[in-house]
Parts: structure tokens; C-alpha cells; sequence
């Protein structure tokens, strides 16, 4: 079973939507831009539990928080899902309620002849539905979910109710948030929902219960509690029979069923020893955060196993946990469930999808849009996982790009930024504090194809790049948002011919006392006294050599502003005020669709 397209209107931030889903998808974008509102929204549809919150919605589940339009008139919050890949039992269970999906146009067919049925791609689906709006005459929200087929005579769709949603086995883990309840057996934990999927009775409450009744508290009379009670009794007796109030005395509490369900938890053993010897436990949610998100992600595993036709949603499922340990979590629930999907900031986390599984999510005056990542353009499949895939992943977790030219810029810009804010932290800020993946190009060929595609992602992209000729040029500043050309053929020779005399030495005379200096060029080795024409033709076949070894960072890192060129100072420069501008001006824009919705984001 697979969620195949997700529909939403003024449900939140969203305004309206239209995203399409595969088998295991990972949803990545910025912050607030409506990653968690997605799984939030397919959680309304398709969660078992979800409709027993009351109430269902409120004033803030709606966009921008009107749920009345000008006229007084009820605004809807409108979600549909489109289940494909369903088992034959789930097709037996739906069979009343069934459409058919064209895989290949991504589309519902309308009233098809029999024969379309079977055309290759076209397979069985179920869509089903959200409503909510304000009801008036009730002064409360009010929210159901409906099948979308048939439509019946008098206009309405059935119910689509919590057994049919258990056929269709969505879950979705709010990781954080459910953490702290995954051992209890609070109706929804993930413990509760092994226990109906193992079909297990629990006969306990009325014994819990009435142990509880029979404990003896502050009966003592030495403590004078006792005495106090039977104050209260006669002061009500005055008033009242002598059989009202009878008998006052404290027990341990007055829980119910439901009570005993959010209380009772796990304890587990912290590895402390007491005095007497014995081991110390604590409930389990006092555990490391690590240990907690793994166990949940454990309780998962036996979810899917028990299920087997499983749908998961998941936020940021590396929250705590490290790299490794992210990868196996991805690798068991994708292996174990009919389909996953999940939120994510971790490039650990994207390495484990295909970029046609990383959906890319954009939101513009409330349309949120999803757009499959694919592979860069000219980067193959083998080079993108031998060398390419961290700095792809890393980039489509940012809002900006910069793209540059080769190794040499690639190294030098982080390096000076970092060196410029380590002199002079008031007025200058490193590239990875301004929200920046940098991207190499490998070849000024390759600058403008890498433009345009992470442009089309939504990213601002910025590229610095050596001189270049007029059509090359001219390319380069049609595909990114902010092109930064030097004025040399090369970048070392932005290196050389821009930084300050003292400092070139300085850094190469370094690199021979401390016998750096690479024994393949002892002809090229320089000396105290080597005249600076020498000394730049020796530096420029050592930078030539040495560039896979990042040495440009080293060099701009041990310099100080005056001996660094003007070029990478200037380029910085205006990078940050760009981007500082651009933030000046998006929070203006959006405060009034932020305040009313940043609650609801992740």
C-alpha cells in the first residue's frame, strides 16, 4: 500500500497543494516551509487515532487562521489522499469504494471503459478525504473523513471510519513527542498498538485499581491527620444527615481506567547501583534521548513485522542518534514497511534515497509545491555515489548555493569567511552561518548546468567563477541568481597576484621550516631571499600539485585581511549583504502568515 498524491487546501500554512509520493520518499526543505504540516495533513486522513482529539481542529488549523471567508461563510479544510498498491485483501475490504490509477500520467481515471483497466500502469485505488470547517450553529469545528467514490444520490460519500483506516495501517511517529509516551499504554502509543495488533486482552485495571483503594495513608494518629478528618466530619454533620460525609480518609488516588492508561510506564535499569547493592530504575523516558528514539524505533520494527502492510510517517528520525545508527534505522523501516516517509535535515539521512526519492519542498504566498530532486545534471549514478552525494545532500538541506568553478575556489571562500569572522566577528560572517552549501563545479562548463538545476529546486544560487569569455559568461549569469567573476584566467593566480607580498612568503617559508614543502619540487623550493617573481612561480606549480590537499585554506587562514585579495574580499562581502538584505525583506514579507502559523510547524 502507497500514498500516490496528497491534496490540501487552507490547512495551515498550506494554502493549497498538490504533491505526489513513491514508495519511500524523504521530504527536505527549510524550516516552517511545511515538511511536518504534509504528515500532519495524511495524519487527518488516515490516522486511526486522530479523529478522537476533540476537537478535531481549531481557529489555528486554518490558513492564516480564517476559517470565515468575507461574507461570513465557512471556510473548509480540504485534504485528499490516494492510496494505490492495495493488497487483495485491502481490495476486498474497499471493493465498493474503488477508482483506478494512471501511474504513468499520475491521474484518476474518469469513468473508464473496462478495457483501460487493464493497460499497463493502471492499477486499483482508494481515495479518501478530510472536511473541517466552523459549524455555527454548533459554535465548534467540526471534521470527518469520507470515502470520495460513489458519489451517493443525495449528494454525500461514506463515512471512511477507524476500521477502514486500520485496514490501510497508516502511522505516523512525531519522534520527539512520542517518545516520551512509547512504553505507557495510553491509547495511540506505540505499545498500545502492538498490544491490539497481537490481539492481547489486558484484565488488570480493576485489580490495579483496587489495590491502589486498600493502601493505608496518614491512618497513624501520632501524625494528626486522623484528627483534622473528623473535625471536617462534624463541621458537615451540623449541616447535613448524619449519613452524608461519613467516614473521611485518604487513599493514594482517585484514577480511572483512563488515568492509569497515560500513567503507567516502563522502568528501566540505569546502570546505577544503590547503596544496598541493588540496580537503580527509572522510568524509561529519564533514559539518554538517544537510547529513548531508539527504542521507539525498535517498537517500530515489531509494528511492521506484525502489520506487514504498513504505512510510516516520520519526522527527523536522526534527532539524537548518530550517523551510523541513522542509516540502519532508514535501511530496517524502508526494508520492513509498504512504504516510508519521512522529514529530514540529516545528510546522513538523504545518503539512503535515490534524489528521485527526495522531494524537495517549496512554499510561495501559502502554494506549497514538491519537486523531485533527480541527479544533477552530467553527474552519473557511480560518481554520484562515490563522490558526489554528500555535497548533493547537503546542498538540498540549505536555502543557498554557491557554486564554484573548481577545488581551488571551493576551498578558498569557506576559508577565508571563516578567517574574516574569526578577525573581525562584528562585521563578518561565515558562509555556513549565512545558510550556505558550497557546491563544486569541477569545470567552468559544468557552473551553469548546476545553476539552473538547483535554481529549479528553489535554492538562491550564487557561483564564483575565473574570467571567462563572453557566450561562457553570458551562460553562467542566465542559470544563478548572484555570479561573482574574477579577473584571472586562473585561480591561483587570484591567489598570487592578489595577496600581499608578506604574506606569501611568510606561508611558503612555513611550509619549508616545517618540511611541507613536497620533495618532488626541491627545484622549485624556495629560500629567505628568493625574489618575488621566483617566489610565484615556485607557489603557483606548488598550488597547481597541492590542490587536492585544500592548501589555498590553509594559506588564506593564516592571513590577515590586508594581505588577503580583493577579489574573495569583495565577493564575501557582498554575498553577505545580499543575503542579509534578502532576510531583512523575507521577514517583513512573511511575519503576518508567520504568526499565525508558527506553532504548527516543526
Amino acid at each position: 500500500m502507497n500514498i500516490a498524491k496528497l491534496k490540501a487546501m487552507n490547512f495551515r500554512g498550506i494554502k493549497e497543494c498538490e504533491i505526489f509520493l513513491i514508495g519511500k520518499t524523504v521530504l527536505v526543505g527549510d524550516n516552517n516551509i511545511g515538511k511536518s504540516t504534509l504528515l500532519e495533513a495524511i495524519d487527518l486522513v488516515l490516522g486511526p487515532e486522530r479523529l478522537a482529539r476533540f476537537p478535531v481542529i481549531d481557529e489555528h488549523d486554518f490558513y492564516a487562521g480564517e476559517y470565515l471567508n468575507e461574507n461570513n461563510e465557512a471556510i473548509e479544510i480540504f485534504i485528499e489522499v490516494v492510496v494505490i498498491d492495495l493488497s487483495e485483501e485491502q481490495q476486498r475490504h474497499f471493493r465498493n469504494h474503488l477508482e483506478w490509477w494512471d501511474n504513468n500520467k499520475k491521474t484518476l481515471l474518469e469513468s473508464p471503459p473496462p478495457e483501460a483497466t487493464d493497460e499497463k500502469g493502471v492499477e486499483a485505488a482508494l481515495r479518501v478525504c478530510f472536511r473541517g470547517k466552523y459549524d455555527s450553529d454548533e459554535d465548534d469545528f467540526l471534521g470527518k473523513t469520507f470515502f470520495m467514490s460513489p458519489l451517493k444520490e443525495d449528494s454525500s460519500f461514506d463515512i471512511f471510519g477507524t476500521k477502514d483506516k486500520r485496514q490501510c495501517g497508516f502511522l505516523y511517529l512525531r519522534t520527539l513527542r512520542t517518545g516520551s509516551r512509547a512504553l505507557s499504554l495510553e491509547r495511540g502509543s506505540l505499545l498500545d498498538i502492538i498490544i491490539k495488533l497481537k490481539e492481547i486482552q489486558l484484565p488488570m485495571w480493576e485489580e490495579v485499581l483496587s489495590q491502589l483503594r486498600t493502601i493505608s495513608v496518614a491512618e497513624n494518629p501520632d501524625l494528626g491527620v486522623s484528627d483534622i478528618l473528623q473535625s471536617v466530619q462534624s463541621a458537615v454533620r451540623s449541616f447535613v444527615p448524619s449519613d452524608w460525609a461519613d467516614k473521611p480518609h485518604f487513599r493514594v488516588s482517585d484514577l480511572t481506567r483512563s488515568n492509569l492508561r497515560k500513567i503507567l510506564t516502563v522502568f528501566m535499569s540505569t546502570g546505577a547501583l544503590r547503596q544496598n547493592g541493588e540496580e537503580y530504575a527509572a522510568p524509561f523516558q529519564h533514559q539518554g534521548t538517544g537510547t529513548i528514539n531508539t527504542l521507539v524505533l525498535s517498537l517500530l520494527s515489531m509494528i511492521a513485522e506484525l502489520k506487514q502492510n504498513v504505512i510510516f510517517a516520520m519526522e527527523e528520525p536522526e534527532i539524537a542518534i548518530p550517523p551510523a545508527t541513522q542509516k540502519r534505522i532508514i535501511q530496517s523501516i524502508c526494508s520492513k514497511s509498504a512504504q516510508a516517509i519521512f522529514t529530514s535535515h540529516s545528510p546522513y539521512v538523504l545518503e539512503e534515497f535515490a534524489p528521485s526519492e527526495i522531494l524537495v519542498i517549496n512554499r510561495v504566498n501559502g502554494k506549497v509545491e514538491g519537486i523531485p530532486a533527480q541527479y544533477p545534471p552530467t553527474i552519473k549514478p557511480k560518481k554520484y555515489r562515490d563522490e558526489f552525494r554528500r555535497r548533493f545532500c547537503e546542498a538540498l538541506l540549505t536555502r543557498r548555493v554557491l557554486i564554484t568553478e573548481g577545488r581551488t575556489e571551493y576551498d578558498s571562500f569557506p576559508a577565508a569567511a571563516r578567517r574574516l569572522q574569526e578577525l573581525y566577528p562584528c562585521k563578518f560572517k561565515s558562509l555556513e552561518e549565512l545558510g550556505f552549501a558550497i557546491v563544486n563545479a569541477e569545470a567552468e562548463s559544468q557552473v551553469a548546468p548546476l545553476g539552473e538545476y538547483f535554481r529549479g529546486l528553489g535554492k538562491t544560487t550564487f557561483a564564483v567563477f575565473d574570467k571567462q569569455n563572453e557566450t561562457s559568461k553570458a551562460a553562467i549569469e542566465k542559470s544563478v541568481d548572484h555570479p561573482f567573476e574574477a579577473q584571472e584566467h586562473g585561480f591561483e593566480d587570484v591567489i598570487l597576484n592578489g595577496s600581499h607580498e608578506s604574506a606569501l612568503r611568510r606561508y611558503a617559508m612555513l611550509l619549508v621550516k616545517s618540511d611541507e614543502w613536497p620533495s618532488g619540487l626541491s627545484v622549485q623550493k624556495p629560500s629567505d631571499d628568493i625574489e618575488m617573481t621566483e617566489l610565484k612561480k615556485s607557489l603557483r606549480v606548488f598550488l597547481g600539485k597541492s590542490k587536492a590537499s585544500g592548501v589555498t585554506a590553509d594559506f588564506l587562514g593564516q592571513c590577515s585581511m590586508e594581505e588577503m585579495p580583493d577579489f574573495i574580499i569583495t565577493t564575501l562581502q557582498s554575498i553577505q549583504a545580499l543575503v542579509e538584505r534578502n532576510i531583512a525583506s523575507d521577514s517583513e514579507e512573511g511575519l503576518e502568515d508567520e504568526e499565525a502559523t508558527e506553532d504548527f510547524f516543526e
